[in-house]
């Protein structure tokens, strides 16, 4: 992997960590105030989807090398 295409992973991972932050508060945010239960869980399908990504791109980034 070249140093550019490293560099651009690390920033679509931060881009999705930062997401993922955003809608965990605001998961917490609607579940404190009683929000919408369908919207609640489409936020946590969503942050589940975005979780998948990052462990995906931080596997590339980071390979398990058995030694």
């Amino acid at each position: 992997m070249s140093d550019i295409e490293e560099t651009q992973l690390r920033v679509r991972l931060a881009r999705l960590e930062l997401e993922h932050a955003d809608l965990s508060r605001a998961v917490d945010a609607l579940i404190q105030v009683g929000g919408d239960i369908l919207c609640i869980q489409r936020l946590k399908k969503k942050k589940l989807v975005l979780k998948d990504q990052i462990t995906e791109l931080r596997d590339r980034l980071m390979p398990d090398i058995i030694a």
